[in-house]
């Protein structure tokens, strides 16, 4: 089960010949999780609030996803924007984030995704489009209620509701390096620091946890070791959407039985794959399957150093 309480009406101007393209897609990151967990081919519910004039045209591009979508009304409208992708660089023209959520809408949506969640062997918990939308309060109520009934949660979260589903604990927790600079949760990007955001990130509350790093390996707590996640290096057509297919493909694996090395392996390749696409939260079975093997755990500080041959050697003297 994936809540996304409140999903977006993406529209992007693209321009890949001599006339130009109007692509629109449901969008937010519960619903590019949604998507590559129904890539994995594992089925998947998504429950969400759909209202307006947006939420007119939104509510049948998400019921093409191919997940088995779960809603409930809200009086007022979900969010869009519009990107222009013309020139190969993506332009915001506007960003319009939606209406908060009411507290009886809030009450409609935590029972219908509880409901779901309670029959699902992981439930992941993604965050609105904005903080302001949905409060923290109703993540910790969710990850308590779910986690002491079975259910193991998976979140990507940050600030006040990351730290409310720790209070609750948490299956797997993933989280950005900005994300952790950004809160001061880290003072730098450095691999010594990030450890011990890893392990306190744990002792808060998450049993295992994944810091993506951008170009850099991720780092992974898993059973008290630290890991750096190798992944293979492609050329990106788009970097965003990568942590949340990353997220996915955990929950992908977990869901059917896989073990977490096998499941962080999984959501690597997914993420790696996705900025070969453009569309968010994409990516083909087949070749992420093939880039899984490409993907490596290696303890953390045990980085074998790279070997000079001969040749090298004597390359590198004539050089100077």
């Amino acid at each position: 089960m994936v809540f996304a309480p409140t999903p977006l009406l993406t529209v992007t101007v693209e321009q890949p010949g001599d006339e130009p393209e109007l692509h629109l897609h449901p969008g937010g990151q519960g619903v590019w999780q949604a998507r590559m967990i129904s890539s994995l081919g594992v089925p998947v519910v998504l429950c969400a609030s759909i209202g307006g004039e947006i939420g007119q045209v939104l509510e049948p591009l998400l019921g093409s996803e191919g997940v088995d979508l779960r809603t409930v009304r809200r009086h007022s409208t979900n969010g869009g924007y519009v990107h222009d992708r013309r020139d190969g660089v993506r332009h915001e023209v506007v960003d319009v984030p939606g209406h908060p959520l009411t507290r009886h809408e809030l009450d409609e949506l935590y029972n219908l995704a509880l409901g779901e969640g309670l029959r699902a062997p992981v439930s992941v918990l993604s965050g609105p489009n904005q903080p302001s939308l949905v409060p923290p309060d109703v993540y910790r109520r969710f990850a308590a209620d779910l986690g002491d009934n079975g259910s193991r949660v998976v979140v990507d979260l940050s600030g006040e509701h990351l730290t409310a589903v720790l209070d609750s604990g948490v299956f797997f927790c993933k989280i950005s390096h900005e994300e952790l600079l950004r809160d001061g949760l880290a003072r730098d990007d450095s691999a010594e620091e990030l450890t011990g955001v890893l392990y306190d990130l744990h002792h808060a509350g998450a049993q295992t946890v994944l810091v993506s790093r951008a170009d850099e390996p991720a780092l992974a707590l898993v059973d008290g070791e630290v890991f750096e996640v190798e992944m293979p290096r492609l050329q990106a057509a788009d970097p965003r959407g990568a942590g949340d297919s990353m997220t996915a493909g955990v929950a992908a694996v977990v869901a059917v039985g896989g073990d977490i090395r096998t499941a962080i392996r999984t959501g690597a390749a997914a993420g790696a794959l996705n900025v070969t696409r453009h569309g968010l939260g994409t990516g083909r079975l087949d070749s992420i399957t093939g880039l899984v093997d490409r993907v490596r755990l290696v303890p953390a500080g045990s980085r074998p150093q790279e070997r000079t041959t001969p040749d090298d050697l004597a390359h590198r003297v004539v050089e100077r």
